[in-house]
C-alpha cells in the first residue's frame, strides 16, 4: 500500500493532480476541494489509497488521514466503489457523512450524484454502525500548503464548473449553481487583498512567504468554498 506522496506538484487538473516523486511523476485522483488547494511548483503531502483492479492501478489522494479511513470504510457499502466515495467525499466532509448516516439523513445522501433513495437506504444500513462519530475539526492536515486554494480573477468559474461536470451534474445545473454563488465569489474578491504581507492563512497554516497581495492576492476567490456553496444550491434546487 503507499500511504502517502510528498513531492513537488508538477500538475492540477480537473479531477487529477500529479506529484513528482523522486523523479517520477504519480497521477493522484482527489476531490476538487482538495485539488483546490494544491499549487503547481509547491511540495505537498497527500495521505493516499491504492485501488488495484484487474486492469488499472488508480492512486486516490486526501486531505487527511480521516479523510482517507472513511473514503475505505465507505467502500465496505454494496454497491459503492472508489468513484462513488470519492464523489460522496466532494459533496459532503467526512463528520458531515457520519452525522447524515447516524440520523439516517437520506436527503443529505441523496445530494451525491449517483445515489438514490434505495441506495441511501443501503448504505444507511450497511455503515450505521461502522462509521462512528464525528472526530471534529474540518481544516484539511494533509497537504500543509503555504496558501488556502485560490483562482484569480474569473477563473474560478471554470474550475467549479469543471469540478461539478466531473462530479456529473448537467452543464446547465452548473451554469445555475455557478450564477448563484457569483455574488460569494465577488465579495471573495472585494476582500482578498486585505491580508498583511507575510500572513498566514485562515486556518493557521505556513506563512505565505510572498504575502497576500502576491500571486494569490486580491481578485482570488477561494475555490473551494465556491464549489462547496455551488453543492448547496443544486441539492436544494
Amino acid at each position: 500500500m503507499i500511504a502517502f506522496v510528498r513531492g513537488t506538484i508538477a500538475s492540477v487538473g480537473l479531477d487529477t493532480a500529479v506529484v513528482e516523486v523522486g523523479g517520477v511523476g504519480m497521477e493522484v485522483r482527489a476531490t476538487p476541494a482538495t485539488l483546490a488547494e494544491l499549487r503547481v511548483g509547491a511540495t505537498a503531502k497527500l495521505p493516499t489509497s491504492l485501488v488495484v483492479r484487474e486492469d488499472s492501478l488508480t492512486l486516490y489522494g486526501f486531505a487527511d488521514d480521516d479523510e482517507r479511513a472513511v473514503f475505505e470504510l465507505l467502500q465496505t457499502a454494496s454497491g459503492v466503489g472508489p468513484r462513488l466515495a470519492q464523489a460522496m467525499l466532494a459533496v459532503h466532509r467526512p463528520d458531515e457523512l457520519r452525522r447524515a448516516v447516524a440520523a439516517e439523513d437520506l436527503a443529505a445522501l441523496t445530494k451525491v450524484p449517483g445515489i438514490g433513495r434505495k441506495g441511501a437506504q443501503r448504505i444507511v444500513l450497511e455503515l450505521k454502525d461502522r462509521l462512528g462519530a464525528p472526530v471534529g475539526g474540518s481544516a484539511p492536515a494533509g497537504a500543509a500548503l503555504p496558501v488556502a486554494g485560490v483562482a484569480p480573477g474569473a477563473a474560478w468559474r471554470d474550475q467549479v464548473r469543471g469540478a461539478l461536470l466531473g462530479l456529473g451534474w448537467s452543464a446547465r445545473e452548473a451554469e445555475s449553481a455557478l450564477d448563484a454563488v457569483a455574488p460569494m465569489a465577488e465579495e471573495m474578491a472585494g476582500g482578498a487583498g486585505a491580508n498583511a504581507p507575510g500572513s498566514t492563512n485562515g486556518a493557521g497554516g505556513k506563512v505565505n512567504d510572498k504575502g497576500a497581495n502576491g500571486a494569490a492576492g486580491a481578485g482570488a476567490p477561494d475555490v473551494a468554498a465556491l464549489l462547496r456553496a455551488a453543492l448547496r444550491t443544486l441539492s436544494r434546487a
